[in-house]
């Protein structure tokens, strides 16, 4: 009987696979954390009377915990800069604008669909205590906002679909392995509903996300995520 032959990774692909896993079980671990005292800190930040700074802190650690310290600690391990993953002038505009396009068939959806309530890019929960504790603090929780909730989330979907491309190649100019499963990631995250409107926007989700890292992989460039998290995802 013929012997199977055991496929022999290359070091970059156990690099790779390194990677992936170190990003899964930190994003899993404080993911779980969050389903336990998820209820707790949310009513921890909805306490107006504990210091706003306090609040964001918290927010804004689970959620780099979630979508910002894998990659960080990858990056950090194999020492290489955010920069090499895209974060550079070369293509930046075509990155966003295509970006863009992609994602109107999904703001057309918001709109029609009367869900849109306003357009407030940088804007979460916790954003209107901010704005009433002064200037400075408005600025510097903005900030705080911009880089979690903005530049980290859409970011990790550019490092994440990078990595599972190299671990996972294919020739096809319309499938890419990387973008589909970072897509999947997004829609499990995005509340699903089974009526026509729910299909509809789980399609338009799709397209926008997929697309948004489909034109990533082809402009090489990474900034049309994070515009698409700092100034449409969370906007609207």
């Amino acid at each position: 009987m013929k012997k199977i032959k055991k496929r022999v990774l290359t070091e970059q692909q156990k690099k790779l696979d390194v990677n992936l896993w170190i990003i899964a079980l930190v994003t899993m671990t404080i993911y779980c954390i969050y389903g336990v005292i998820g209820n707790q800190l949310m009513n921890y930040c909805r306490d107006s009377s504990i210091s706003v700074w306090l609040r964001l802190l918290a927010a804004a650690g689970m959620e780099f915990g979630m979508a910002g310290l894998g990659i960080t600690l990858v990056c950090i391990l194999r020492k290489a800069s955010f920069k090499s993953f895209g974060l550079k002038k070369g293509n930046a505009g075509r990155a966003v604008l295509g970006t863009i396009l992609c994602f109107l068939p999904y703001i057309a959806y918001i709109v029609l669909s009367g869900q849109f309530e306003g357009y407030e890019p940088l804007s979460i929960m916790l954003t209107p205590d901010l704005q009433r504790a002064g200037i400075t603090t408005v600025i510097a929780g903005t900030l705080i906002v911009a880089v979690v909730w903005g530049f980290f989330e859409g970011f990790n979907y550019a490092v994440i679909a990078e990595f599972i491309s190299e671990r996972y190649p294919l020739n096809s100019k319309l499938f890419d392995w990387g973008a589909f499963v970072c897509t999947l990631m997004g829609i499990m995250f995005h509340p699903i509903h089974f009526d026509f409107p729910g299909m509809v926007d789980l399609a338009t989700t799709f397209v926008a996300l997929y697309g948004m890292l489909m034109i990533r992989k082809y402009t090489k460039n990474s900034w049309g995520c994070v515009f698409a998290f700092l100034f449409i995802w969370n906007a609207i």
